[in-house]
């Protein structure tokens, strides 16, 4: 307990926790999006913004990992996802869909 308390106290805030932070709170916020989204359409949908989060959050994170930590964990864990998230992304984009429903248009 007393090293936690230690981390807290000596905590400092720098450029590229910001980075982790901002990156940490994007790949999180997604989900309120979708959540939002199903709601809104009473079915389960997953907007444009959504995977722009997904890119963007992972990416941050993945720099965060890189170039602060040097964590392979934390690499891997964010390499997969973010490679995923680009190729819905580039779907959804490639397909017209209904603004409103985010339906593939016919």
């Amino acid at each position: 307990m007393g090293h936690i308390l230690q981390s807290l106290v000596n905590y400092q805030l720098t450029t590229w926790k910001v980075v982790g932070y901002l990156g940490m709170l994007m790949f999180t916020s997604r989900w309120f999006v979708q959540v939002y989204a199903t709601r809104k359409y009473k079915r389960v949908v997953m907007p444009l913004s959504f995977w722009v989060l997904s890119v963007c959050g992972s990416l941050l994170l993945l720099a965060y990992f890189i170039f602060y930590k040097n964590d392979s964990v934390g690499i891997l864990a964010n390499l997969f996802p973010v490679l995923v998230s680009i190729y819905n992304l580039v779907m959804h984009l490639r397909h017209p869909r209904n603004s409103a429903t985010g339906d593939i248009a016919a």
